[in-house]
């Protein structure tokens, strides 16, 4: 299971509507890839099908997708979302990371 907190979750609506797609519709798709400076690296984008393989989640109204090779890196993971002065923007809090960078958007397993 992956979850999204609340404020990730409205600015997840936001940016989706933005884009004229809607939540109760597309989804949100979490992936791992090679790459970043701590190893691996976070992918976030929105998706309108589900893909063979994908794994679906539904958390905080939100419909989520998760490749299958990037499940066992992102299992128990929420996405954040901080704004303001030193805000990060979107951050993954990934119990399953041994190593993080400081911008959260790369980890090592």
């Amino acid at each position: 299971m992956v979850f999204i907190s609340e404020k990730a979750k409205n600015k997840l609506i936001s940016l989706m509507k933005e884009e004229g797609l809607s939540h109760n519709v597309s989804f949100v798709r979490f992936g791992v890839k090679n790459g970043g400076c701590s190893g691996m690296s976070y992918e976030l984008t929105f998706d309108q099908e589900k893909q063979k393989g994908d794994r679906f989640f539904q958390h905080q109204e939100m419909k989520i997708l998760v490749d299958q090779n990037s499940i066992p890196y992102l299992e128990g993971t929420t996405l954040e979302y901080s704004d303001g002065l030193n805000g990060k923007g979107f951050y993954f809090k990934n119990p399953n990371a041994k190593h993080t960078c400081g911008c959260g958007k790369s980890f090592s397993s």
